[in-house]
This record gives C-alpha cells, structure tokens and sequence, in this order.
C-alpha cells in the first residue's frame, strides 16, 4: 500500500512506503498513551485555571477588603470581619472586573452595563477608608447593597420618635427616602435632624454621598440594613438633563477603635461651627411660653411671666415669646388685641433685664395679609407645572411655604425678622419646623433640589444673623450654623416614645451627627393633652423633677412649665440645679464648645468614648459623660430612688465625696439616689 501526503496545493506523491498493520497486542499501550497526554493536557490546563483563579482572587482584594460577585466584606487588621455589604440589585460580572493601582474596577452586572468601583484611600496610618460606587448605566432600575449588622452596635443616622441607644431595629421596612421629616405628626418617619452616617462598635462608619437618591430600609429578621438609590417613586429628582439611572456611593472607613474612626470621619467630613453662641445661653435658662399658655398668649400674661422669673430668684438668658403673638400666621406684626402696645411691653423687659427672641415659621397662611403679595411675588414653593404656588397643611392651618432656594424670598423673610428687630430690639428668633414632610410630594423650587432634604439646609441657613441666640429644630448638613438645635417636642411622659428616656438617646445621636451645640426641650415635656404623666394639667411633679436633674447637664436648660406650678420644695430644687449648671456644668461645656470648633467632637459623649474595649459600655442609654471627666447618671424610672450604675476604669470621686480606683469598669447596684439627687462623677487626676 501506498500512502498520499499532502503538500503544496494538491499534495505530493512519495515513492511508496508500505504500512504495517499494528497488531493486536500494541493497542492497549497506545491507548494507555493517549490516556496519559489526556491527563498531562488537563493537568496543565487545571494549573492554569488555578493560577488565574489566584490572580483573580488577588485582582477581587484591595487592603482589607474581598470582592465577588454578589458582594463584599471588610476585615479589621487583626483579620476579624467587621462589614458585610451584599448587592441585592445586580450581581457582578467578574471577568469585567480589573484592578490599576488602589482602584477595583467592573463594567459589567450581568443585568447590564454599571460603573462600579473600589477605591482605596488611607486618611492615617490606622485608617483605610473604601469610596465604593456602583451605577447604573443603561437602567433606570434601582441600585439596592445590603448591610449586616447582626453581631454590632450601630449608632447615627436620624433623630426618631421611638430613639435607642444604639440603634434598635424592629420588624421590616422597604427602603423609604431618607429625608428630614417632623416625626412629632409623623412617628415613623426619620426625624428632622438627619444626616447619611452611621457609626458601628466595630470602628466601621459608613457616609453616604450628597448625590445619592437615598433610601433606607431594614429586617430585623435577616438583621439588615437597606441601602437604596433610586428615582421611580421617590421625591429625589435627576440633574436637568440626565437620565434616571440611579447611583449608590459611599464611604466605608475601619480603624482602631469606635472614637477614634469617628474622629477621623467628623474632621473630613462633617462641616464645622465657625463661631460658639452666646455663652448666657450655656449658663443661664431660657424660659418659653409655649408649654405653660400654648397659644393663650398674650401682654400680661408675658409680663407677669417674667416677674415671676425674677421673684423666684432665677436667672435667665432670654424669654422666647412663642406661638401666638401675630393675628394670622404669616404676618409680622403683633396682634393688637393680645399686645395692645407691644413697642412698650419690650422696653419694660429690657428695663427688668430680659432678652426676647419670638417663633417663626416658614409657612404664609391662605388667610393672611401677605399671602397674595407672596403669591404675586412667586415667593412660595409651587407645583410641578410652576404656575401656581404648592398649598401645603401644617399644624396650623393651610398655605404656602417660602421657597428658600428662591434669593427673593430668601430676602423677603430675613426682611421681616430684621424689622422686628429693629423696631422692637428682639435679640433672636426660633426658627420652627424646616423638614421636607411640608413639602408636596411633587414640587418645583426656584432652584433644582435634587435631593428635598436640601431645602431643610436652606432653610436653617436663615439662622445665620441672629445665631448668638437662634434656635433651630431641623438639620441637614447643619453643623456650621453657629446656633443651638432642639430635638423635637417632647411629650410629659417617663418612656422612649418622645419621653424622658428618649432625651439622652436623641442628643447622644444628634451629637454623633455633628450637632454639639444642643437645646433638650422644655424641662417636664411639653404638656399636651393625652399625652401626659399627672393631672392632666401639669407633668407628674417626680418626672418634671427628675428633667429638671437631667436638664441641668445639659448644654443648655430650658423652662417652660415654672417650678413654682407645683410647690416650694420644687422652687428649691430648680434653684440648686440651676446653679449647679452654671458652676460645674456651663464652664466645662463653654470649654468644650470653643473646641467644637476645631474638632467636631461631641460636648455630651457616649460612655463608650472613653471605654472602647468594654461590650457593656456599647449598649448604657441612661448615662452620658461630659468631655471626658464628668460622667451622669439620672435616674428616669418613676418610683425610683435609686439606679445601677456603670463606672469605667479609671479614677473617679462621686457628688456625694466617694472614691473609686477600678482598673476594670465595675457596676455599682442599686446606688442609692434621693429623688432630690442626680448621681454624677468627676474624674480625679
């Protein structure tokens, strides 16, 4: 036989070579050949795969932080877990993934085309933070990560009607917009002090960026934490111009410890006061009308409030004339037939030494004198269409609210406070209410707010004038407005729903988010019907005490109720903590503000500030320290005359002269506290 090998175009023929047959007893060698090039070739190729897999898994880690498909986790540098974040929204596509430098990149979920990346800064060298980004590029799906939480503490995010320390999360919610709401009409929503951080017991925060179309939900029963960018049913609008496509960015940064990676995210970026407020206001209390007359306001009954000030021997930093004073909301001018001759009553109270600041708001009731000349002005927000001004309902009746993105209005409404000012010599104003709930939920603004909580800055920003003494109650990227924020009212009532209990979580919270400078309401709640411990017309006498006590360890104190409704013995103990604020609290809290200014650091402080290393410190929500050496403890249980205590480390001396050396935190029980009595500790040096 011959056999044909090809070659050139039609092959070559060779002389003829005859083939033998192979016989019987070599095929099985042969086959045992092939076999082993099989295994040979898919050894290698196996090698290969798990070197590229290695390569691929050093491409998916940046620092301390793993990538895959459906998510990430953050590891501390002793190697323990401390974050784990899930895409619920896309899963990655990781062949579309690479790594340049300190940047992880991917351009592809297997949804589609997104823009995701890992970025890898290091702010100290204790510090790595993580900007990570994922968006959406061909989709205007929601963009949803999935934060568990389950063996943390988490602290920030929002003022809340129902406030723990930390945070306690129950049942379920759909992610929700994250935007600043009145959560004393609204109680499930977030409150009006808000800001995108949150702080774990782990040393991990988290920032959510400015950009994001945020939304926040949870289960507790996965023990979850929903972050959401999205634009379909939501008040978040894109830029003029650009497509829906949402994107989710944030921040994650891990360090040694809680307070100190909360130090870190507050320098860079949390804005800072410029200037402290009147320091009367740390010393002395402000007395209100709102709790004791509501709106049953008027001359007399003013004047004869201020006499009863100072013919109880108390001091004051400024009286602060409240809702009702004007005939319609709106206007600016006092109501003739409740101060017939209002020019006179201030030049008696400053005569007697009184300060007056009087309420605002941002809303011109359809009633009012100054509705249409605002309407014909386009001073107020107005519907989508743009054509007519928005009507908005709000505790006192229906109209307008002032479009503070508009320089118009703006000028408008600081024109208004300046007069009263200038003709009546008011020393500040308290600007109520700011939150996006009164807000439609379409609207358009002078000014394009991508994000509605943008209003509520705008709106704090009319503080500026008169911050000496201004009070505020809502707050967005705030902390720079050199006044005092108050949480929201309060209801005259001992538990965690708007109560006592919730006061020393709400500022705890309030001054994680940068706000330091702190109004805790009025001393004994503000006494609405239905909603009140006693008689139904005064706060339960023991639970106007025990706030009186708390209070007094505030950065500042407000009266609303007198202490003189009750009894003498009541009179006395408001006098003694009254002093006891100007002498030992004031001076440390004036100290503390004035460095407010270069730091951030809060003024009233978590226990776990100063004892990181101990779980128990993370989840005390009845004690708080001031600085970092005097720490309180306040009993807020009705019937009670005595509390546990928790007492870190270190070297302290009670009010009642004790002394403890403990190198370990110890826990002293049933510590004995006379209802006339607030437990408090200095540390000794």
């Amino acid at each position: 036989m011959y056999q044909v090998v090809p070659g050139g175009a039609g092959g070559t023929i060779t002389d003829g070579v005859p083939i033998k047959k192979i016989d019987k007893d070599s095929r099985p060698l042969v086959g045992a050949g092939v076999i082993g090039v099989i295994l040979v070739i898919a050894a290698v190729t196996a090698w290969c795969y798990y070197i590229a897999s290695l390569r691929k898994a050093d491409l998916l880690k940046t620092e301390l932080l793993d990538l895959n498909k459906d998510g990430f986790l953050i590891r501390n540098q002793a190697g323990g877990i401390v974050l784990k974040m899930g895409f619920r929204s896309g899963t990655l596509d990781l062949d579309s993934c690479s790594k340049e430098g300190v940047v992880l990149r991917c351009s592809r979920s297997f949804a589609g085309k997104v823009n995701f990346f890992i970025m890898t800064v290091k702010p100290k060298e204790t510090v790595v933070c993580y900007r990570v980004r994922w968006e959406e590029l061909e989709s205007d799906r929601p963009v949803e990560h999935a934060m568990s939480y389950n063996e943390s503490h988490w602290y920030g995010g929002a003022e809340t009607a129902v406030q723990h320390w930390p945070i306690a999360i129950s049942g379920q919610q759909a992610p929700k917009p994250f935007v600043t709401s009145d959560v004393y009409s609204n109680r499930h929503d977030f409150g009006g002090i808000l800001e995108r951080y949150w702080l774990s017991s782990n040393a991990t925060a988290i920032k959510i960026n400015d950009s994001v179309p945020f939304h926040l939900g949870w289960n507790d029963t996965e023990k979850t934490m929903y972050f959401q960018a999205r634009y379909q049913d939501s008040p978040y609008k894109p830029a003029p111009g650009r497509p829906p496509y949402a994107e989710l960015s944030y921040r994650v940064c891990v360090g040694p410890d809680v307070t100190s990676i909360h130090k870190v995210m507050v320098r860079r970026y949390f804005p800072k006061p410029n200037k402290v407020p009147a320091k009367e206001m740390f010393r002395h209390p402000i007395w209100s009308t709102w709790a004791l007359h509501k709106t049953d306001i008027n001359q007399e009954k003013l004047l004869t409030y201020a006499e009863n000030i100072r013919r109880n021997g108390f001091n004051c930093s400024h009286l602060e004339l409240d809702d009702r004073y004007t005939s319609q909301y709106g206007e600016f001018e006092f109501d003739t037939q409740k101060f017939p001759n209002a020019s006179a009553m201030f030049q008696k109270l400053k005569a007697d030494g009184f300060l007056v600041s009087l309420w605002t708001h941002p809303f011109v009731n359809y009633d009012s004198a100054n509705f249409g000349p605002c309407v014909q002005k386009g001073l107020f927000v107005m519907e989508p269409t743009g054509q007519l001004p928005a009507l908005v309902k709000w505790w006192n009746g229906i109209g307008g609210i002032l479009d503070f993105t508009n320089s118009e209005a703006r000028n408008w409404f600081m024109s208004q406070l300046r007069s009263l000012r200038h003709k009546y010599g008011v020393s500040s104003f308290k600007l109520d209410a700011g939150e996006t709930n009164y807000l439609p939920w379409q609207f358009r603004t002078k000014v394009h707010l991508p994000d509605p909580s943008t209003f509520t800055r705008r709106y704090t920003e009319m503080a500026i004038p008169f911050n000496e003494r201004a009070e505020l109650r809502s707050g967005y990227g705030s902390q720079n407005i050199s006044c005092f924020f108050r949480p929201i009212d309060r209801d005259s009532v001992w538990g965690y729903e708007l109560g006592l209990k919730s006061l020393i979580p709400t500022v705890l919270t309030i001054s994680i988010l940068g706000y330091q400078f702190i109004l805790p309401d009025m001393i004994g709640g503000n006494a609405y019907p239905n909603r009140t411990d006693g008689n139904g017309k005064l706060p339960d006498r023991e639970l106007y005490i025990r706030w009186l006590e708390l209070s007094a360890f505030m950065p500042s104190m407000q009266f609303s109720i007198p202490p003189w409704e009750y009894d003498d013995e009541v009179v006395a103990i408001a006098q003694r903590f009254t002093e006891l604020h100007e002498t030992l609290v004031a001076p440390r809290v004036i100290e503390l503000a004035g460095e407010v200014l270069d730091t951030g650091d809060p003024i009233i402080r978590p226990i776990w500030w100063i004892a990181t290393s101990d779980e128990t410190a993370y989840r005390v929500d009845s004690q708080f320290l001031i600085g970092d050496d005097l720490m309180v403890a306040p009993v807020l249980e009705p019937g009670k005359q005595e509390r546990d205590i928790y007492l870190p480390a270190g070297r302290w001396k009670s009010y009642k002269g004790e002394r403890y050396d403990n190198k370990e935190p110890i826990h002293l029980t049933d510590y004995p506290v006379d209802l006339d009595e607030i437990a408090y500790f200095e540390w000794v040096q």
